[in-house]
């Protein structure tokens, strides 16, 4: 596997080593050890999937109280993910890292705790699945406008199919403070 930094430090890309020949391929996804070497030391206590048709834009989802650090992938299609810093009192406060996740490249993206996710479907349907460091907790859900002209996210063009819940969000220059995970 190979890891590559990010220009916010914490947020990884991940690509892993895959061995293709006339059967099909094989690689390895994920490796403690690799991972630990590599310092993310996590502990993984949920696996997540969800299957979207094109232009379903989720997010930017967090939990503030029990926040989790996320290693999401693609296993079908193909997905613009998202990873925006917004941890209260960081260098990289309101800065996003993007990421293009699909099912030929196989790349993985590590996005950190304190961080507001969400993904953009760009093929016909995508299968995303992520492993998450805690357990979901409905009542601690928060967002952020996934429009949010401060964040100036670039998402890809298209049609936006965005659950009622999401266009609900603040920008985050609205948030209360208290609604922000704090910067360690």
């Amino acid at each position: 596997m190979i890891f590559e930094s990010t220009a916010i430090p914490g947020v990884m890309k991940i690509k892993p080593e895959v061995h293709k020949d006339n059967r099909g391929y094989f690689f390895e996804s994920f490796k403690q050890n690799i991972f630990e070497d590599n310092n993310l030391k996590m502990k993984f206590v949920q696996d997540n999937q969800s299957q979207s048709s094109k232009g379903v834009l989720r997010g930017l989802h967090y939990q503030l109280n029990n926040p989790q650090g996320k290693l999401a992938w693609v296993t079908l299609g193909k997905v613009f993910d998202v990873a925006v810093d917004i941890r209260k009192g960081s260098p990289t406060f309101g800065q996003s890292v993007t990421a293009i996740l699909d099912d030929k490249s196989h790349l993985r993206f590590y996005v950190p705790p304190g961080f507001a996710h969400g993904y953009y479907v760009l093929s016909q349907n995508a299968i995303f699945n992520y492993k998450c460091t805690d357990f979901y907790y409905p009542e601690d859900e928060y967002g952020i406008k996934w429009d949010d002209p401060s964040i100036n996210i670039k998402w890809a063009e298209g049609e936006k199919y965005i659950s009622n819940k999401d266009t609900c969000h603040s920008n985050l220059n609205e948030m209360n403070e208290d609604c922000l995970p704090t910067f360690s």
